[in-house]
């Protein structure tokens, strides 16, 4: 049977890894990348309750983030395309910052050595 490139499906490269900081295109808030999923996983309902308007698509990286802005700090979901690099405004001064990572490094968190792969 002959494959053609047709056949092999596509998916997006992720453009931010572990420990990159990031803000949200449209949102008010900044985050460091804890996880990366290679397209959307998580809930219908999660997603359905995006409004229409603003709902991207699931064929690409979706991003788990040590949130913040200006009056709390969370966990956020987020899709690529709603995301910008922000490492220029430093580090992220979300609580759980520090029990993940080891360093900032000026442009990116550090994994300590016991959770790198």
């Amino acid at each position: 049977m002959t494959r053609y490139m047709t056949d092999i499906p596509l998916f997006p490269q992720a453009r931010f890894g572990i420990g990159d900081v990031v803000r949200h295109r449209f949102l008010d808030f900044r985050g460091v990348v804890f996880d990366v999923d290679a397209e959307f996983s998580n809930s219908e309902d999660w997603y359905e309750a995006i409004p229409e308007k603003m709902r991207p698509s699931k064929d690409q990286p979706f991003y788990h983030l040590f949130a913040e802005n200006e009056d709390s700090s969370y966990i956020a979901y987020v899709s690529q395309g709603n995301l910008l690099d922000d490492h220029d405004a430093g580090p992220v001064d979300h609580p759980e910052v520090g029990h993940y990572f080891a360093a900032w490094s000026g442009e990116k968190y550090a994994l300590p050595a016991n959770r790198r792969h």
